[in-house]
């Protein structure tokens, strides 16, 4: 039995619904939205559900200076007879607070978040897309709220969680994507905060994704930040790479993301047999194993875009095109068995499936 009780405001004037097929990501927001506070004296305290809203802060609050924030994301999926359901949120509910230790936020109550965020969906339940394809994101994050200059953990602070229903994160759908690889900008080393779920991570990865959009690329792959040779991520994705029919994917070093999608690819592979391995693999290697004709599939992970096949890679102007820039068969099954897990059509013998009530 939880120590909390959720208080409950109802919208009394609920938004239009966007139609479905013209769902985007991330642009649209449901009617209710929750909130809970901390202060050292109360720990966490006054959960709410309350009608979404700006949010009312002092200009010196300490997440405008100092960037003391984290954030997940994980969706809610409507099966074909109704049910909603969750896929995995005591991962991310773990990574949540993973996060906040690195970036000294108190920790939060795993199990009671995830019934807070299954309240707020059940509350929601309209909200949520029944188009293939789509689905009801969901953004639980916490920012640091105390009026203070100095530079130190906040004092005080807000969790909250927001929804969105949401179409693909890339306009390719499961079609493979253009990635640029990144020579120039890092976004984390092994120290800094990149396996964390911080908002910095993300702004300091804009410069690069800017610029990879204007020469036609979806995203950028990041290097290591002191060699630049070991490849780590996309922004949005972790990566794999099938050579010689083996997957490969960039093993968790303190500046890569663990991403929950990551970690279901890769117990999917051993669950078919099929060889995989978390290591380090450079550029060179990865371009070496492309012109000697064995680098026949990649692909990213991760809650957006679930998996998303690369068909091209540009590296130094040097383009590789992958699979003749088709979806792979590794790709495919992963991206039909995933989602059928989510969306209620597949079998899930992990047990990875939370129901909404």
């Amino acid at each position: 039995m939880s120590q909390y009780t959720i208080t409950v405001i109802k919208n009394e004037q609920p938004k239009p619904k966007p139609a479905s097929d013209q769902l985007m990501f991330g642009k649209y927001f449901t009617d209710h939205m929750f909130i809970q506070d901390y202060s050292e004296e109360r720990g966490w305290h006054n959960p709410r559900i309350i009608p979404y809203e700006p949010i009312s802060l002092d200009p010196a609050a300490m997440i405008f200076h100092y960037g003391q924030t984290v954030f997940e994301g994980l969706k809610a999926y409507k099966t074909k007879e109704g049910q909603i359901q969750l896929f995995r949120p005591d991962k991310n509910m773990e990574r949540l607070n993973r996060s906040n230790d690195r970036m000294c936020i108190p920790a939060i109550d795993e199990e009671f978040a995830i019934d807070a965020i299954k309240h707020l969906v059940h509350i929601d339940h309209e909200w949520v897309p029944d188009t293939p394809g789509t689905s009801l994101y969901i953004r639980p994050f916490i920012i640091s709220t105390e009026p203070y200059l100095g530079v130190s953990p906040s004092s005080t602070y807000q969790f909250i969680v927001i929804l969105s229903p949401v179409g693909s994160y890339y306009k390719e759908g499961i079609n493979p994507v253009k990635i640029a690889v990144e020579n120039d900008y890092v976004r984390a080393v092994k120290g800094g905060t990149g396996e964390a779920k911080t908002a910095g991570n993300y702004a300091s990865s804009l410069k690069a994704q800017v610029i990879g959009e204007q020469e036609g690329y979806a995203q950028v792959l990041w290097l290591d930040g002191v060699e630049k040779k070991y490849i780590e991520e996309v922004g949005s994705m972790n990566v794999f790479f099938k050579i010689n029919g083996e997957v490969i994917t960039p093993m968790l070093n303190g500046s890569i993301l663990n991403g929950v999608t990551r970690n279901s690819v890769i117990e999917l592979l051993n669950y078919w047999n099929i060889p995989v391995v978390e290591r380090r693999i450079t550029m060179q290697e990865l371009f070496d194993s492309y012109q000697k004709g064995e680098l026949e599939e990649a692909f990213g992970s991760g809650t957006a875009a679930v998996i998303s096949p690369i068909g091209e890679l540009n590296w130094d102007d040097q383009k590789m095109i992958i699979n003749q820039g088709k979806t792979g068969e590794i790709s495919r099954k992963l991206y039909d068995t995933l989602t059928g897990i989510q969306y209620g059509t597949e079998e899930d013998p992990f047990n990875w499936i939370i129901k909404v009530k």
